[in-house]
């Protein structure tokens, strides 16, 4: 009777592991637009653990071999925070930096804010506005809005305001907060500014 049963636990063994099998399905790797929309709604993270983990070696390989920036910014970032691998905080930044270095205007405004804030590296608001100004350039509406609000602060030059009070006074967001956090950034910086040049701010940018 034993050995029958024995026989008989295999038997549903074996035919369970096909089934397990068909459950656990590869994950596909990230398009490089699916994973910039990741990025841009901060998400990146907890799709890379709610993936159970299983692109660590993809997503690595794209990052250091490859040197694909939007890669460069998502391994970094688990690098950073130990997602999925041991925390690594200097080999994590230096992925950030190339990110940026690259362009990438998440990158570029990744990094402004941490030298902003402080994390990861001391404080640096003269390298913040730097790579914020950048990020900015390329459309990146929330290093538009940090920037704007060091401007507002009293840091930075006079010579940036006109220019990142236009960026804003054009900026486009669904968003009620951030349109909300607009105006009030706009307001700030119109202060210091002539009337004139907060004018010439508002016309259409051609």
């Amino acid at each position: 009777m034993m050995i029958k049963g024995v026989y008989l636990a295999l038997a549903m063994l074996v035919l369970t592991v096909p089934t397990v099998a068909q459950e656990l399905e590869a994950v596909q790797l990230y398009s490089q637009d699916e994973l910039l929309a990741l990025i841009r709604t901060n998400s990146h993270l907890k799709r890379v653990k709610a993936d159970d983990c299983q692109l660590v070696n993809d997503i690595e390989a794209r990052a250091d071999i490859m040197q694909l920036p939007a890669y460069q910014f998502l391994y970094g970032d688990m690098l950073a925070y130990a997602v999925c691998v041991p925390r690594n905080v200097e080999r994590g930044w230096d992925l950030m930096l190339q990110a940026a270095g690259q362009g990438l205007p998440e990158g570029l405004e990744q990094v402004g804010r941490y030298y902003h804030i402080g994390r990861f590296v001391q404080p640096d608001i003269d390298k913040a506005i730097v790579y914020l100004r950048e990020a900015s350039a390329l459309g990146n509406l929330n290093a538009q809005l940090r920037l704007g609000q060091i401007l507002a602060d009293g840091n930075g030059s006079p010579v940036d305001f006109e220019q990142t009070y236009r960026w804003l006074h054009n900026a486009v967001t669904a968003d009620s907060a951030k349109h909300k956090q607009i105006q009030q950034v706009l307001s700030a910086l119109a202060k210091k500014m002539p009337a004139r040049v907060v004018a010439n701010a508002k016309r259409p940018v051609k």
